[in-house]
């Protein structure tokens, strides 16, 4: 009864929020009216997603519950992300947060945990790669991780809500191009944004409009000040997940790795931005059987993006062209320098993540190599085929020739 009581005041804080939104905007509505506004003419319009919408009723997504194996499947890198309907994988983000104990941590509402999922999921699209899929992905991979180092002896809980929150949040109404795509056409984002992580910066600000609604502001109980320095740290991992910066962050990281110090801010805020991107780009860690899927999604959205660029007369990255790349072409070089020296730095600081996450991302480096040399030779196989057959083609025209004499 004490819940149900709970439950109806919070819908009456939020049918109050809602008739105070209605208000403002028929105001703004009516004021408008009067005046002649300018819209932008951008190539990319920010209406054709999803709306962030507000949840009253309570979440109905039908209930998964997970048995002891899906459990500890879950804090392992080998987790198949691929058998999971959407319901599936809320069910599973639910229980990471209530595992790590950042339910009770925080204080959230359950409810208001189910809700916040909801309406992440429903804010991501329906992009080859960058969907909710890949944001499931991401989380896992985050979760395998705090297990794997011990993360939660090392960092406290409030970094670890905020790991969590980023890796679930990190690509959140991602448009299927990229930011070069977005700074290059002069989209609607990249002239918000100044050209600066457009994308990034979206993410961002999708995230906290979400939250900014009541029935899904999982930082409702948490108090003002810690509230301040868990949006500014959310904010600042979701931008590190712009690869123009990878160089920069990494080098930050190296310098800091050979005499850590997990009592130090700045210290503990170089691994928590390394750990994100290692997340947001770790599918090569996973077994072939579910990271070569990846592999191909990517260059679905690739492909998608180059198409575009040529209708619009735009620069095409030659890795983006679906006449010059192919998978191996696609993965060695992203494998051997951005994948495998990031990896091998976070070993130095947790040399368990040898065997399970190290390994595996040279054994796939190793697996694209040979089939280059496969590809390889087929390319210079052809050419001689074609010659076999035009000297065929001729040694029958000199023998019908002589047949006729």
């Amino acid at each position: 009864m004490l819940e149900k009581r709970v439950e109806l005041e919070g819908l009456k804080v939020v049918e109050i929020e809602k008739c105070k939104n209605d208000l403002k905007n028929l105001r703004e509505e009516m004021s408008s009216r009067g005046s002649s506004r300018f819209n932008c003419s951008c190539k990319y319009n920010l209406d054709d997603g999803k709306k962030v919408t507000p949840r009253r009723d309570v979440p109905n997504y039908p209930k998964y519950t997970l048995s002891q194996e899906t459990i500890e499947a879950l804090k392992k890198p080998t987790f198949d992300v691929w058998h999971w309907e959407h319901n599936e994988m809320l069910s599973c983000l639910e229980f990471m947060y209530h595992d790590l104990g950042l339910v009770k941590e925080l204080n959230m509402n359950p409810i208001t945990l189910k809700r916040w999922l909801l309406a992440i999921q429903e804010n991501y699209r329906n992009n080859p790669f960058h969907n909710f899929r890949h944001c499931f992905c991401v989380s896992q991979m985050m979760y395998g991780m705090i297990h794997l180092c011990n993360l939660k002896e090392k960092l406290t809980l409030t970094d670890l809500v905020i790991l969590m929150t980023t890796a679930v949040c990190h690509d959140l109404d991602h448009p299927g191009y990229n930011n070069t795509y977005q700074i290059n056409a002069r989209t609607e984002l990249a002239v918000r944004y100044n050209d600066i992580s457009p994308l990034e910066n979206h993410h961002c600000a999708v995230a906290f409009q979400i939250i900014s609604l009541p029935e899904c502001n999982i930082f409702a109980n948490v108090n003002p000040d810690t509230f301040k320095n868990i949006r500014q740290a959310i904010i600042t991992l979701i931008l590190a997940t712009d690869m123009a910066r990878h160089g920069e962050i990494l080098e930050c990281f190296k310098q800091k790795v050979k005499n850590f110090d997990f009592s130090n801010e700045e210290h503990v805020i170089c691994l928590k931005k390394v750990l994100v991107k290692c997340c947001d780009i770790s599918n090569e860690v996973r077994p072939t059987e579910v990271a070569e899927p990846w592999v191909d999604c990517l260059l679905e959205e690739y492909f998608m993006q180059s198409d575009r660029e040529k209708s619009e007369g735009l620069p095409v990255a030659p890795f983006m062209d679906r006449d010059k790349v192919t998978k191996p072409t696609a993965q060695i070089g992203f494998i051997k320098f951005v994948l495998i020296p990031m990896f091998e730095t976070v070993m130095e600081l947790f040399p368990q993540i040898e065997e399970i996450m190290v390994q595996p991302l040279r054994d796939s480096r190793d697996h694209y190599e040979e089939l280059k040399l496969l590809e390889d030779a087929m390319t210079e196989v052809k050419p001689m085929s074609l010659i076999n057959q035009h000297l065929l083609t001729e040694i029958q025209h000199i023998m019908e020739t002589l047949v006729r004499q």
